[in-house]
């Protein structure tokens, strides 16, 4: 990951860039149940149609290795990128680069997991090394598991592990337990060896998929932040077509089988409304503040952060951190417009 210092020089040679009305834009998104829709969107033309309407240009781009893609977006190479909420609070927000969550697509419930080699129980874990990519939702999901079982940390060992090495790594002999998202979990639990005994069904709501767009582009861009959303809802209302699902499943790896079961835990906010609603609870700033917790307690806040109020994360319901060094924004002004078919 690169360090704090080099994102926020990067960001400083792009800020003039960045901070100016343009036409021409580009997001990032890697494989996950949640964000298949944009490659649809993409190669349907959809995301064409709602440019157009616009009179932009918007390329959109596939990363393979999830944390990569969030390093590009942080350095200024995107525009906007998917990704949770708390990889957008301790990768961009915490190398002060303002960020927007545009779209609050859905919340995993279920698509994370813990996963034992011919063990059945959590508690099976303690004295065990555990692949997972560290700093991310799957190191927020282990601790979250340990406590539930009264462990912390300090009972595992934990190895980081790409996202894109984590399927081979539970095929070798020495690899007993794995943490990760779907669809690799869904690789990893076909295993005969593997039992998942943990996921995100047990912290419902706490990690949330987004796509995250950079405040200062979208504040001199609103068309950019209007096209998406209205690309973003109509690839929505086809999220019933099985041929539509089919495509998705197909580009990410997986049977129309396989994709309904990610998307059975998978917590989809298919309407804008629904969206907006959850992004105006109150439930969210104390689940952002738990996060912050978490992220300070590892050193994930950035460099020299005092608290876990160093940055503010401002939502509908107010603010938590700090007011004056807002860096993460949830902010439903664009998923309001669609639910109000304003776009």
């Amino acid at each position: 990951m690169k360090s704090i210092k080099t994102l926020a020089l990067l960001l400083a040679l792009t800020l003039s860039n960045q901070s100016i009305a343009k036409d021409k834009f580009s997001i990032c998104w890697s494989i996950y149940v949640g964000w298949m829709p944009w490659e649809y969107g993409d190669s349907s033309g959809i995301v064409k149609k709602w440019a157009d309407k616009y009179n932009i240009e918007i390329d959109v781009v596939q990363i393979n290795d999830y944390i990569e893609s969030i390093n590009q977006y942080s350095a200024g190479q995107f525009d906007a990128c998917t990704m949770t909420n708390m990889d957008a609070l301790t990768i961009p927000a915490a190398s002060f680069i303002d960020s927007t969550a545009l779209i609050v697509g859905d919340f995993s419930n279920g698509n994370d997991g813990v996963v034992l080699k011919n063990k059945s129980r959590l508690a099976d874990i303690k004295g065990q090394t555990v692949n997972l990519v560290e700093l991310s939702v799957s190191h927020y999901l282990l601790a979250r598991g340990l406590e539930s079982v009264g462990m912390t940390e300090r009972d595992v060992n934990v190895v980081n592990t790409s996202d894109a090495d984590l399927v081979a790594a539970y095929s070798t002999k020495d690899v007993t337990s794995v943490v990760t998202w779907n669809p690799l979990l869904s690789e990893i639990t076909a295993q005969p060896t593997a039992e998942k005994v943990f996921d995100s069904s047990d912290i419902p709501g706490e990690i949330i998929d987004l796509l995250v767009v950079n405040t200062q582009t979208l504040q001199a861009n609103p068309n950019f932040g209007k096209a998406l959303v209205g690309a973003w809802y109509e690839i929505m209302s086809k999220m019933k077509n099985d041929q539509v699902l089919t495509h998705m499943a197909k580009a990410s790896g997986t049977d129309l089988a396989g994709y309904k079961a990610q998307l059975a835990s998978t917590k989809m906010f298919y309407s804008a409304a629904d969206a907006v609603a959850f992004t105006n609870n109150k439930q969210l700033t104390q689940t952002m503040k738990y996060v912050a917790e978490f992220s300070f307690k590892h050193g994930i806040l950035g460099e020299g952060a005092p608290d876990a109020g160093f940055i503010g994360i401002e939502t509908p319901a107010g603010v938590f951190g700090n007011p004056a060094n807002i860096q993460l924004r949830f902010d439903p002004t664009y998923m309001q417009m669609a639910a109000d078919n304003k776009l």
